[in-house]
């Protein structure tokens, strides 16, 4: 309890972050409250003791119900809307980006399960992708820490450069919120950076973003095969994670709801207010297991990697957006 409590705590002061500063997501200040907790050298004691296993549980479990909640913000009548041309650009530049991420990361010899987690951070959703992708790969807090710090980071800088961008690339406004939303990681991001355009730009936006977000399910589905394919026969008293975890399930078992039953507003205004919560509560969790002197003096390749990765999907986003 102690540990949830604070999780709980530091979301709420995340949301007052975002209240008096609505440029920065409430994720994104949920994650950085984390991190800075984690330097505190009077905070680390609590952190790895009596504050540890709550804050595990707010990191893995309040993020697979997080996931869950967030299919109910997928409609596939409003990603069809995209038109064909538009879907297939948007996951074809997700599946380049997470293979040549994933590649990148290898080249920098980078440890543990790091260069699958930042693939998916940087291709698919941010830190949501990073949580699904670290429960099937069954990875470390450690490895999966500094890819949520890297994809804060990058998306964090992505709202200040890329409406830089905007007119010096010559997009208009509805082009302009497709590259964003192909290009940023996180959805809050996203709504960031995107809103400068105004609110045609900021549907595309969120409709390319979601899209991208379609792919969580198949792409760690995908992965558990892969795993299970590496690691061959499970040892005595051990299984392999499932193709296709509960919580994913549960992730397409909400989609297809928002989808096909008509639901109540209140009802969608309150699952997203719960998803929020959940989401900012295991961020912060995630962001207490970052140790900054750490990432500096071991963590350069990685820092590479995901300015590569991010470089080359808005690159490949613009490309995608010149073709639709």
């Amino acid at each position: 309890m102690p540990g949830v409590a604070v999780a709980g705590a530091a979301a709420l002061l995340a949301w007052g972050v975002h209240s008096l500063v609505p440029a920065v997501p409430l994720l994104t200040a949920a994650v950085a409250l984390g991190i800075l907790v984690a330097q505190l050298p009077f905070a680390q004691r609590a952190l790895t003791g009596v504050l540890a296993p709550g804050l595990s549980v707010a990191a893995k479990k309040f993020m697979r119900l997080g996931i869950v909640l967030l299919g109910l913000k997928l409609s596939l009548v409003d990603i069809a809307h995209l038109g064909w041309v538009s879907i297939v650009t948007v996951i074809a530049v997700l599946v380049i980006t997470f293979v040549v991420t994933l590649w990148l990361g290898r080249l920098f010899k980078l440890p543990g399960h790091q260069p699958l987690l930042i693939a998916a951070g940087f291709s698919i959703c941010g830190a949501s992708a990073i949580g699904a992708m670290s429960h099937v790969a069954r990875s470390k807090d450690e490895d999966t820490a500094t890819p949520v710090a890297l994809v804060t980071l990058c998306g964090t800088l992505a709202i200040v450069v890329m409406p830089l961008l905007w007119h010096p690339l010559g997009l208009s406004a509805l082009q302009f919120g497709h590259l964003v939303g192909a290009s940023v990681h996180d959805v809050g991001q996203v709504v960031a950076t995107a809103q400068v355009a105004g609110s045609a730009a900021l549907a595309v936006a969120i409709v390319v973003k979601l899209t991208r977000v379609l792919m969580l399910a198949p792409m760690v589905a995908i992965t558990s095969l892969v795993v299970r394919r590496r690691e061959g026969a499970p040892a005595a008293g051990t299984k392999h994670p499932p193709i296709v975890p509960l919580f994913v399930a549960g992730f397409i078992a909400a989609m297809l709801v928002r989808t096909f039953v008509p639901l109540p507003g209140p009802i969608i205004d309150g699952a997203d207010t719960v998803q929020t919560a959940l989401l900012a509560m295991a961020l912060f969790g995630l962001g207490t297991a970052v140790r900054l002197g750490q990432l500096v003096r071991t963590g350069w390749r990685a820092l590479v990697v995901a300015l590569l990765s991010w470089a080359l999907i808005a690159a490949l986003a613009w490309v995608a957006v010149q073709l639709g």
